[in-house]
């Protein structure tokens, strides 16, 4: 049985580095960064690593609507959601996720837009 990404690459313990990680530049960034601000950031970065490992094929999941309603209250346009992907990529890019395999993740998340997007 082929593995999962999220198995391939060392489950939630190195999910949840990559995900520290890309909150650091998130936070950083002048286009999405206000997204973040006076949020809880722990619970947020435990609710993206489980995101993350969901789209990396790991355990944990979310509806679509759990989706939608985190961010309905959001004004997410397509701009704020290509910054964040940019950044996925690249922060998966450099916890050394492969080419191919960013793709397959990029892909996954490109699949949720119209759940995140205002």
């Amino acid at each position: 049985m082929e593995r999962s990404l999220f198995e391939k690459y060392g489950g939630f313990a190195v999910i949840s580095r990559i995900v520290m990680d890309l909150y650091d530049r998130l936070l950083e960034d002048d286009d999405v960064g206000p997204f973040f601000e006076n949020v809880d950031l722990p619970r947020i970065v435990d609710h993206q690593t489980q995101f993350v490992s969901a789209l990396m094929g790991g355990p944990a999941s979310f509806t679509d609507e759990q989706i939608r309603r985190l961010h309905e209250r959001l004004d997410i346009n397509d701009a704020h959601f290509d910054q964040l992907k940019v950044l996925l990529a690249e922060t998966l890019s450099d916890h050394g996720v492969a080419a191919e395999d960013i793709e397959t993740v990029a892909q996954a998340f490109e699949q949720r837009r119209g759940l995140v997007v205002g």
